[in-house]
């Protein structure tokens, strides 16, 4: 086993690796920017670096930074939990020629899957059901003959990266041209890599993936799909396991095609495959080679610590799994709590946390990095927290749900809970029926917004609480607020 992991990352999933590392009985060091200098998960780990300044091209990003700083900490091991540097592969080569293990797939793998057109050509030779689409685009004229082949509307792509960024949607030849420019321009921008390709648009559809985890012995087995299309912009909102569209004989064809995918770049590590479904058909999406956001829905429901079998397998250890070891119960949900204000177009809201109380009870999880007094940095992603919910089934975790968000306090900064409540409580929703395109088809779910914002709850309670001083004081403004209708 290591003797030290370097956890190159921050925030909630930073803490989340540390935790895994000292069940282990591994010492952890962490690293930090100026913005994140008081941050939670640097005061957890064993020991914390500063990286330099808060622009992550300045900190996070900087590789040759993290490994000056791993050699310094005594860390044999690297993991580079999600975002930043989780899916680059010039990362993990990096790491393996300096000569640490970096907890992840092979670097040979984050190139294959890094860029979604050869990955679109590996799974096609590898018999898995891809969307009809084009390899990477050169010439205009052949883009449009290729684009009325499919059929509109077609999707432009970006062939790198993820969270939706450089995509567009084309429902005539009218807008191809000048879609296909705006793609390769954010492409650039955001990934240094201006590659686009075209796929055929699936209409209403469903984003359904897949967990697999495969080690250097030759195991691979999966655990079962989480069902994340409540989306907005591309980015997940909130994910649940199992899907509410699964059945048993579907999930035995998708979870055979992830272990297809899996297997045509030899996978090892923890990954995800990723699939668009429709109308009793699915196709490869992508594959995420990395640890991903919502992976304590699998681990609610089948109790296998997949931060742990990381390490285990990058450490060369066998899995220690068989596909029939792996036993589902229950039902997960899961809500990303973010800095956001939903009211206005859900801007970020970086700030100061006044107020600060997360909900508990029975079947109730918060991945959380942040605390009372946390000034969240305006320089990286919003979220602050993830909460997971566990029941027995789906209708127990909707109420438990509820409950959660009820309980959850956070003040000082405009956060994005009365969406989810909102989202949560909506009929359409609670059937288990939607699609990815549900949060823009229910613009009414912002009006609900206002209502709830409205609503008691505790976090009321707090800020009724918040300019008190007198016990008399508190009393009455407890009294006041309970009495609202």
């Amino acid at each position: 086993m290591f003797k030290k992991v370097l956890v190159a990352n921050r925030g909630e999933i930073a803490v989340r690796i540390m935790r895994a590392c000292k069940e282990l009985g591994i010492p952890t060091a962490a690293v930090y920017s100026d913005a994140d200098k008081k941050a939670f998960f640097a005061l957890y780990a064993d020991e914390a670096f500063y990286l330099g300044p808060a622009p992550s091209k300045d900190s996070y990003l900087n590789i040759e930074k993290i490994l000056r700083v791993a050699r310094e900490s005594g860390a044999d091991a690297i993991h580079p939990g999600y975002g930043f540097l989780a899916e680059n592969a010039g990362f993990a080569r990096a790491c393996e020629g300096a000569g640490f293990t970096f907890i992840g797939p092979r670097s040979e793998t984050l190139d294959e899957m890094g860029s979604k057109v050869r990955a679109r050509e590996i799974m096609a030779k590898a018999g898995v059901p891809v969307v009809p689409g084009t390899g990477a685009i050169s010439d205009p004229v052949e883009a449009a003959d290729s684009a009325r082949e499919i059929g509109y509307p077609v999707m432009i792509k970006a062939s790198a990266g993820g969270g939706g960024i450089g995509m567009r949607v084309v429902e005539d030849r009218r807008e191809l041209l000048n879609a296909i420019e705006q793609a390769q321009s954010t492409a650039m921008s955001a990934f240094g890599d201006p590659a686009v390709f075209i796929e055929k648009y699936i209409q209403h559809p469903r984003h359904i993936e897949f967990q697999v985890l495969g080690d250097s012995h030759g195991q691979l087995i999966h655990l079962g799909e989480r069902e994340c299309s409540i989306q907005r912009r591309h980015q997940k909102v909130i994910e649940e396991s199992p899907s509410p569209a699964m059945t048993p004989q579907l999930r035995e064809r998708m979870a055979a095609a992830a272990l297809k995918a899996a297997r045509s770049v030899g996978y090892v590590n923890a990954g995800t495959v990723e699939f668009i479904y429709s109308n009793g058909e699915f196709y490869f999406l992508e594959m995420n080679t990395r640890l991903q956001v919502e992976h304590g829905l699998t681990e609610l429901l089948t109790g296998v610590d997949l931060v742990q079998a990381q390490i285990r397998v990058a450490a060369g250890l066998p899995l220690g799994l068989r596909q029939e070891d792996i036993h589902h119960s229950g039902w997960a949900l899961e809500c990303r709590v973010c800095a956001e204000d939903p009211l206005a177009n859900f801007t970020p809201t970086p700030g100061t946390i006044r107020g600060y109380r997360s909900p508990g009870g029975i079947g109730i999880r918060v991945d959380s990095g942040v605390h009372m007094g946390y000034p969240i940095p305006p320089y990286y992603d919003s979220l602050i927290s993830k909460l997971l919910v566990y029941g027995r089934d789906r209708k127990e975790v909707l109420e438990r749900t509820r409950r959660a968000l009820f309980e959850y306090v956070i003040l000082g900064v405009v956060t994005n809970l009365p969406f989810l409540k909102a989202v949560v409580e909506h009929e359409e929703f609670q059937t288990g029926d939607y699609s990815t395109h549900f949060i823009e088809d229910h613009p009414e779910l912002i009006e609900s917004v206002k209502r709830i914002k409205n609503e008691r709850s505790l976090g009321g309670i707090f800020a009724a609480l918040s300019n008190t001083r007198s016990i008399a004081a508190i009393s009455g403004a407890v009294s006041a607020y309970l009495k609202m209708e």
